[in-house]
């Protein structure tokens, strides 16, 4: 059995007296895709923005392979990555100049930056085009590029808000077959997405919130099951609903 590498244990994140995020709890395994999907507004990205450490939790524990969100702030930050929904790169850069620069920022060693860099140039797929400047690229180019840049020095965790957002069908294919493939490396993933057909697509588990509440969780199967329902739309739907 695959033990746990994130365990998130009534995870609370107010804003003054408003409370985003209302206690929630969950777990990811070690090689496992996660989802984390509900509304506009649920809490999701706020939750992975907490859990990326951008911002700090109000309440509750959060253990990442065995280290405190808190109290191991650094070493949390050691193992994870995060990939923002809106991300941007220098587009006055050339994409390989972008990712040896990342690779600078992120490790010390020189061997490791140049095998963060070969992993990247691998994962992107852009062969030539890398030698170009990345205002050149399309969207879909460019969050490859990203993506490459979140998983370069395989981190146990990757945080990825909404990775196809606003890509076509082909770059975002390509996106869930790259993240599907992270699993081979070691890495685990919690995700956020609109897409149901994505979600079914790519994760092992999904838990949906509503109102800063995780209001179930589970398999695609368990929970087309639970809701006697054909897909991950309608599942959606009718437990929002019936929360509300």
């Amino acid at each position: 059995m695959k033990k746990n590498l994130l365990n998130v244990r009534k995870l609370v994140k107010k804003y003054g007296e408003f409370r985003a995020v209302k206690g929630i709890s969950f777990e990811v395994s070690e090689g496992e895709v996660f989802a984390l999907v509900g509304p506009n507004g649920a809490g999701k990205s706020t939750t992975l923005k907490t859990l990326a450490t951008i911002l700090s939790m109000t309440s509750g524990k959060v253990l990442l392979d065995g280290f405190d969100l808190v109290k191991d702030e650094y070493e949390v930050r050691e193992r994870i990555s995060y990939l923002p929904e809106e991300a941007g790169a220098y587009k006055n850069l050339t994409g390989i100049d972008y990712l040896r620069f990342m690779a600078d920022l992120a490790l010390d060693d020189r061997k490791l930056i140049a095998e963060a860099v070969e992993f990247a140039v691998e994962i992107t797929a852009l062969g030539k085009r890398l030698e170009d400047k990345i205002k050149t690229y399309s969207k879909g180019m460019t969050r490859k590029l990203l993506l490459a840049r979140t998983i370069m020095s395989r981190p146990k965790l990757a945080i990825l808000d909404e990775p196809t957002s606003g890509l076509d069908v082909i770059n975002a294919f390509e996106i869930r077959k790259i993240i599907r493939e992270l699993v081979n490396e070691g890495i685990s993933v919690i995700l956020s997405s609109h897409n149901m057909l994505e979600v079914e697509f790519l994760c092992d588990r999904m838990a949906i919130i509503n109102e800063g509440e995780i209001i179930v969780s589970g398999t695609a199967a368990a929970l087309k099951k639970k809701y006697k329902s054909h897909n991950l739309e309608e599942v959606f739907v009718k437990a929002v609903k019936i929360k509300n």
